[in-house]
């Protein structure tokens, strides 16, 4: 087993060094030293296993048996962009602000920033690098609060990052339409790897909606490893939503890390519907005081699918409030995880927290670890969690069918009013559209099996 796993990462090596004989003379130098840097620590701390506490419900072991190519697969580009799964993957708000990446590469044929102010800067990351306006901004942030020492996949995505958005957002400027990160994975070979790289900066007083969504247009297996660093100055605003639905045989890592300002307010919500094997790791660092966050999610999995939510909500200064909502709907064996963490530390009084995970089981073989926690160090903080595992309420079921509902059908209007309560709570239409069509279809597809 150990040589199986040095086998692997000997392998990611070799890819590596790939990847840098590509460079050329004009890369900047310190984000060279960077990608050296995470390497280095990505063969120190080597794959999770399940014998870390952090990991010990989901092992990675498959994703580690992938075989990794830095080459991006070769694709036919004009036929993507003018065939309907492109569109599929797109939002009617977005049309005329989005980016998109084809196996992590940034395709600016298949882009459009018409309908993007002048006060936002949406360009490819390591374009932002070599450009003087912007490198030594990205310097100051990049790979700040998403921690490569702390975890082996962002170490990776650290090392072989080649594309990405740097998404900055001007002091006082107000983004009307949302702005689209469409990450499309068109593996041309099976298990390939793509590494979305994203860093979005909100200056004062400025406001936005970023939409950050990942699908794959066959069901080949693959793997996306993906980091987003967003950092809020005082009084920026940012809505953010994640809606990751890839393919039933791909593998999704991600971590998202946000770093809140003064009087800041980071709205999150994060839906997972597809891959084999997924994880989302989030952190939320308060370090100034009058901040405030929501980070909400919805999972719905399914046969075999394994999906993970680790989060810290970390209130490190005073009057500071945070939400979390999260909610799973599991059938079939399916397996999901959750751990959410509230840290409170010294000197944050006033602190205001909740945080609440949900879990509605439609099979006897779906199965669900909950662990919310709270470790406050303060004296003066009102805080609360709780989680919640269980079935369909008899009592509601009974009511419905006394009123001529079929009972099946009264069993899918309860699964779809659980996760209602979540997608409720989006802004933008056609997400919200999209996923309830997204699990009436399943409802749907259980209620014919």
């Amino acid at each position: 087993m150990v040589s199986q796993i040095v086998k692997e990462e000997n392998q990611y090596q070799a890819a590596f060094r790939q990847l840098q004989q590509r460079t050329t003379a004009s890369d900047v130098a310190w984000f060279g030293r960077l990608r050296e840097s995470a390497m280095d620590r990505f063969e120190q701390l080597g794959f999770p296993s399940v014998k870390e506490e952090e990991w010990k419900y989901t092992n990675v072991a498959p994703i580690t048996k992938l075989t990794f190519d830095p080459a991006l697969p070769a694709i036919d580009v004009d036929s993507l962009a003018t065939s309907t799964e492109l569109a599929r993957f797109g939002y009617p708000e977005a049309q005329t602000s989005q980016l998109v990446f084809v196996n992590g590469a940034l395709r600016s044929n298949l882009s459009s920033l018409a309908g993007v102010p002048a006060g936002v800067v949406a360009i490819d990351l390591v374009e932002a690098i070599a450009d003087a306006k912007y490198g030594e901004l990205i310097r100051e942030q990049l790979a700040r609060s998403a921690d490569y020492n702390a975890n082996a996949f962002t170490a990776l995505n650290t090392a072989c990052v080649s594309s990405g958005a740097f998404i900055l957002i001007r002091k006082g400027t107000e983004l009307e339409s949302p702005l689209h990160l469409n990450f499309v994975s068109d593996p041309s070979a099976p298990n390939s790897v793509s590494f979305p790289r994203v860093l979005i900066i909100s200056e004062e007083n400025s406001r936005a909606t970023v939409i950050e969504s990942y699908a794959g247009t066959n069901d080949a297996a693959y793997f996306t490893n993906a980091v987003v660093e967003i950092v809020l100055k005082d009084g920026a605003r940012l809505e953010h939503y994640k809606v990751q639905r890839e393919s039933v045989e791909a593998y999704h890592v991600a971590t998202t890390s946000a770093d809140l300002g003064p009087n800041s307010s980071y709205d999150s919500t994060t839906i997972n519907f597809g891959a084999r094997l997924s994880r989302h790791d989030i952190h939320v660092k308060m370090a100034h005081e009058g901040a405030e966050c929501w980070v909400d999610g919805l999972y719905v999995v399914s046969s075999d699918q394994h999906t993970d939510t680790h989060s810290v909500i970390d209130h490190q200064q005073p009057h500071c409030t945070s939400h979390q909502l999260y909610k799973g709907i599991l059938d079939g064996k399916s397996r999901a995880v959750f751990n959410g963490k509230i840290f409170v530390r010294h000197g944050a009084q006033k602190t205001d927290a909740m945080q609440t995970n949900k879990n509605l089981l439609l099979s006897d073989e779906a199965r669900v670890d909950t662990k919310p926690q709270l470790e406050i160090l303060a004296d003066d903080v009102k805080c609360a969690h709780g989680a919640a595992v269980g079935q369909l309420e008899e009592d509601e079921l009974f009511y419905l069918e006394t009123r001529g509902i079929h009972p099946e059908l009264a069993k899918n209007l309860l699964t779809y009013g659980f996760a209602e309560e979540v997608i409720g709570k989006i802004k933008v239409d056609s997400i919200r559209e999209q996923l309830d069509e997204a699990v009436l279809n399943r409802i749907n597809a259980r209620l014919e099996a």
